[in-house]
C-alpha cells in the first residue's frame, strides 16, 4: 500500500509549516519535488529549503518534471483535464520508482491543498487507474490569510459574507450582486481593470511572508496601474509570482 501525503506549506517560507506538517515530513519515506521548467527553478528550490530546514534526518527527495498544460486544447476545462491526467500518469510512474514496496510518499503544496489547488482531484485518477494508495492532507496557511495578517485587516465585514474566487471568474462574470468583499486568486490578467476603479478599495501582496515581498493597498482608482507595474516587474525578475488579492466595496464599514 502507498501512502500519499499533501503538505500544505503556504506561501513558502517555512516558518509558515505546521507542527503536524514538519513531523508527517520527517516521517516520509520519499518527498517527490515537481521541476516546472528552468523560468521557475526557483519554486523547487524553495521546496528544497524548506527540506534544508525542517528534515530532522535524511529523508529521499526525488525530484520530477511536471507536465505542461496544452492551452491550445479545446475549451479552458478540456485543457486542464488532459493536463491532469498526464500529471496523474506522472505521479504514478514516480512514485511507483520510488516506493516499489508501498510506503508513505510526501508532495508539498502551496497554500492549501483543499483552496484551488487540483491535487485532491488528480489523486481521484489515482484510484481510478487502481494504484492501491490512501491519500492524507495537511492543511497550510492560504495566501489571504496571509494577506490579512500582512495588511492588518480582517478578511470580512462585521457580520459580511466572502466570496473567494479567481481572475477568471471575476474577468468573466464581473461583481456578483451583494458582494461586499472578494477575495481573488490566480488572476494572471489583473481581472480587478474590469471594474469601476472608483467604486473598491484593495489589499495586494505577493510573496507574502517571503524575503520579496510586495504589499500594495488603497483605493484601487489610485492603486491599479502601480499593482500592474509592479507584477510586471517582479514576475520578470523571478520568472514567476504567486500573488493575491482583497477587494472592497468602498465606504462600507466593519
Amino acid at each position: 500500500m502507498i501512502a500519499l501525503h499533501f503538505i500544505g506549506i503556504g506561501m513558502g517560507n517555512p516558518d509558515h509549516l505546521t507542527a503536524q506538517a514538519i513531523r508527517e515530513l520527517n516521517q516520509a519515506d520519499v518527498i517527490i519535488v515537481p521541476r516546472k521548467g528552468a523560468d521557475k527553478a526557483d519554486l523547487a528550490d524553495l521546496r528544497r529549503q524548506i527540506c534544508d530546514k525542517v528534515l530532522q534526518h535524511p529523508v529521499p527527495i526525488v525530484e520530477f518534471d511536471l507536465p505542461v498544460r496544452n492551452s491550445t486544447i479545446g475549451t479552458y476545462l478540456d485543457g486542464v483535464n488532459d493536463w491532469h491526467a498526464a500529471i496523474a500518469t506522472t505521479w504514478q510512474r514516480v512514485i511507483r520508482q520510488s516506493l516499489p514496496n508501498g510506503g508513505t510518499a510526501a508532495l508539498m503544496i502551496w497554500g492549501d491543498p483543499a483552496l484551488y489547488d487540483s491535487s485532491l482531484r488528480i489523486a481521484e485518477r489515482l484510484f481510478n487507474s487502481g494504484m492501491p494508495v490512501q491519500i492524507h492532507m495537511v492543511p497550510g496557511l492560504t495566501s489571504f490569510q496571509l494577506l490579512t495578517a500582512a495588511h492588518c485587516i480582517p478578511l470580512n465585514t462585521l457580520g459580511g459574507a466572502v466570496i473567494i474566487t479567481t481572475g477568471r471568474n471575476l474577468r468573466e462574470k464581473g461583481w456578483p450582486e451583494d458582494c461586499e468583499t472578494m477575495v481573488v486568486m490566480l488572476d494572471g490578467a489583473c481581472a480587478f481593470q474590469k471594474l469601476e476603479p472608483a467604486d473598491y478599495d484593495i489589499w495586494w501582496g505577493a510573496y507574502i511572508g517571503m524575503e520579496n515581498q510586495l504589499l500594495i493597498e488603497g483605493a484601487l482608482a489610485d492603486r491599479c496601474n502601480e499593482i500592474i507595474t509592479k507584477r510586471a516587474q517582479a514576475r520578470q525578475q523571478h520568472g514567476w509570482i504567486m500573488d493575491v488579492y482583497l477587494l472592497r466595496k468602498r465606504n462600507i464599514r466593519g
